[in-house]
C-alpha cells in the first residue's frame, strides 16, 4: 500500500454537512410537455448533478408537436422570485431560456447585471410562433440586454442567422465565426451553433447529410462535434444543451470540454429520447439511471439501438434544434 503523500492534519468532523452541489437560476417558460422550457432545465441539471433554481418566467400553450399561445408572467414576480432566493442560495451558473416579454427581459437583466461574476449561458430558441407585435421587441431587448452578460450563446444555425445577422444576403450561409462576430458586437464572448448542414460522401441513397456543432469566438472556431442528420424531430435539444453547459460550468469545468461534454450529454439523450405523444421526441435526460432491455428487447418508445455495424455506436443519426 502507497503512503498518502498528504495525510490529514486533522479529523474530520463526521457530523459536518457534505457541501452542497453547484445551483443554478433558470429564467425559462413553464413547458407543460416537459420537453424543454423549465422541466427541461430542471431535468438536466439535476441529470449532471447539479441543483436547479427555477424561475418561471411565462407559461407557454403548447404539445409536443407545436407551440400556440402563452401567458406572460408579471415583471415584478419574475424578479422577486429571483431576488427571494438569491437572498438564501449562493449560485454558480445562470440559464436564460424564453423570457416572455420584453419587459420580462429588462426585469431578468436587471437581475443579472447584480452578478456579473457568474457565467451565463443564453439560449434563443425558435420563437416564430410569437406575433410580430411581440416577437420583435422581445428580440430588441435580448440583444441589447442579455447579449452583453452572455458568456455562451446557443441556438440553431437558422434561429442565430436570423437573430444576428438578418440582412444575410451571401449565398452561403454565415460560419460560426460570422455569427460570433456578430454576437460579439454586443458584448457576447462565445456563441455554440448547433444545426450547421453539411453534405458528406455520396451513397447510394445520395449524399450523406450531416450536422455540426460549432463553439466559436469572433477569431475561429474552437471546437464542437458532427453528427449524422436524423430524420426524427426532436423537441427540448436545445434547452437541454444550454442547461447542462450552464451546469457544467458552474461545476467549475473549463469551457472546452465542458461543451464536449454537453454535447455528448445531448447527443445520448437524443439516442435514448421517446416520444410520450403523437409529436416529436423528447430528450431523455435520465438515459444513465435506466437499467438497460433485456437482450432482444427494446425499451418501449425509445429510438432504435446502435446497429452492430455503426463503428462508433452513435446509433441512428441526429438533429439538433
Amino acid at each position: 500500500m502507497t503512503p498518502d503523500p498528504h495525510p490529514a492534519t486533522a479529523i474530520e468532523d463526521p457530523t459536518a454537512e457534505p457541501p452542497p452541489p453547484a445551483c443554478v437560476m433558470c429564467f425559462n417558460a413553464s413547458d407543460p410537455s416537459g420537453a424543454g422550457g423549465m422541466a427541461g432545465d430542471v431535468a438536466t441539471i439535476a441529470a449532471m448533478g447539479a441543483h436547479a433554481l427555477p424561475v418561471v418566467t411565462s407559461i407557454v400553450m403548447r404539445d409536443t408537436a407545436d407551440t400556440f399561445d402563452q401567458h406572460e408572467i408579471d415583471p415584478d414576480a419574475v424578479a422577486e422570485q429571483a431576488r427571494t432566493i438569491l437572498e438564501d442560495v449562493t449560485i454558480a451558473g445562470w440559464k436564460v431560456g424564453f423570457l416572455g416579454s420584453a419587459d420580462n427581459v429588462s426585469a431578468v437583466a436587471e437581475v443579472l447585471s447584480d452578478y456579473t461574476e457568474i457565467p451565463l449561458v443564453s439560449y434563443l430558441p425558435n420563437l416564430s410562433w410569437l406575433e410580430e407585435d411581440q416577437l420583435q421587441p422581445y428580440l430588441d431587448a435580448f440583444r441589447e440586454l442579455i447579449l452583453p452578460a452572455t458568456e455562451v450563446l446557443v441556438g440553431s444555425h437558422k434561429t442565430l442567422q436570423d437573430f444576428l445577422l438578418p440582412e444575410w444576403d451571401n449565398e452561403r450561409p454565415p460560419s460560426a465565426r460570422e455569427l460570433a462576430v456578430a454576437a460579439g458586437e454586443h458584448g457576447t464572448r462565445y456563441v455554440l451553433v448547433t444545426g450547421v448542414m453539411l453534405t458528406g460522401k455520396l451513397s447510394s441513397q445520395g449524399p450523406e447529410q450531416y450536422i455540426d456543432n460549432v463553439l466559436a469566438s469572433p477569431q475561429g472556431a474552437i471546437t464542437g462535434e458532427k453528427f449524422e442528420r436524423f430524420d426524427t424531430a426532436f423537441v427540448g435539444a436545445g434547452d437541454t444543451l444550454a442547461a447542462a453547459l450552464a451546469a457544467l460550468l458552474a461545476a467549475g469545468s473549463e469551457l472546452q470540454p465542458a461543451v464536449s461534454e454537453a454535447l455528448s450529454f445531448l447527443d445520448q439523450s437524443l439516442d435514448a429520447g421517446f416520444r410520450p405523444g403523437m409529436g416529436s421526441v423528447v430528450p431523455d435526460r435520465f438515459f444513465w439511471a435506466l437499467p438497460p432491455p433485456e437482450e432482444g428487447e427494446a425499451a418501449e418508445g425509445a429510438l432504435p439501438e446502435p446497429e452492430p455495424s455503426d463503428p462508433k455506436g452513435k446509433g441512428a443519426p441526429r438533429r439538433v434544434h
